[in-house]
């Protein structure tokens, strides 16, 4: 009888050591009511509807409390319906401008066109330059180009001539003018055949000469 209590108290002792962590299965006993705690709850924002406003960093602003809801905003004022903000008028943005900023409640231009484009090419603000030979233009601080294109003045001749970068035509040989076909210099007389001399009108080198006509040189052989 002795031997048989010894051997029972060996069992008791080695048993435990026999039951491993993983035979015990934890969805047998109920979870502690802090242990089902959402580890997200953190995550959850409070409500700050009708009780404040919120920009877009975050900031929590009180109700009647003016702010910018964010850098490029106009100014808000915190009310119970939300941010109530203000609509200005803002200036209009020039139309030459290149570089506008929104970093404000209204866009500003920080760099304007300083230069004037005229058949393709740029020129600067208060420059002069010639297109042609008969125009003479300036790039205004408008960023618009203004010609003056040059008046010529009637040429004295009737075969004017055209030089290269020059805008008027220019008479080579002096004034002249038609005295039928032929042209003759004007300030003289000429005998453009044997019965006929002529002149140019005084000024008037477009119009015909003005002839008269002389005893024939070839009836006085007769």
């Amino acid at each position: 009888m002795a031997l048989h209590i010894h051997e029972a108290w060996i069992l008791l002792f080695v048993l435990p050591g026999l039951v491993t962590p993983a035979a015990i299965n934890h969805e047998d006993y109920p979870a502690d009511e802090g242990d089902q705690t959402s580890s997200n709850d953190n995550l959850i924002f409070d409500d700050y509807r009708g009780k404040g406003c919120v920009d877009d960093s975050g900031f929590v602003y009180k109700l009647g409390e003016r702010f910018f809801p964010g850098h490029s905003n106009c100014p808000c004022v915190c009310t119970e319906d939300g941010p109530v903000c203000d609509q200005p008028e803002c200036p209009k943005i020039h139309p030459k401008c290149t570089k506008v900023e929104h970093n404000g409640c209204c866009p500003e231009c920080k760099e304007v066109k300083n230069s004037c484009e005229y058949h393709g090419k740029n020129y600067k603000i208060l420059e002069e330059f010639k297109p042609s030979p008969c125009e003479w233009c300036r790039c205004e601080p408008s960023n618009e180009v203004h010609c003056v294109v040059a008046d010529c003045a009637v040429p004295e001749c009737v075969n004017p001539v055209y030089e290269p970068e020059q805008c008027c035509p220019v008479c080579k040989n002096g004034p002249n003018c038609f005295a039928g076909t032929t042209i003759i210099p004007a300030g003289i007389e000429v005998k453009v055949d044997d019965c006929n001399i002529c002149h140019c009108h005084n000024g008037d080198w477009w119009k015909p000469a003005q002839c008269s006509k002389r005893e024939c040189q070839g009836k006085q052989a007769l």
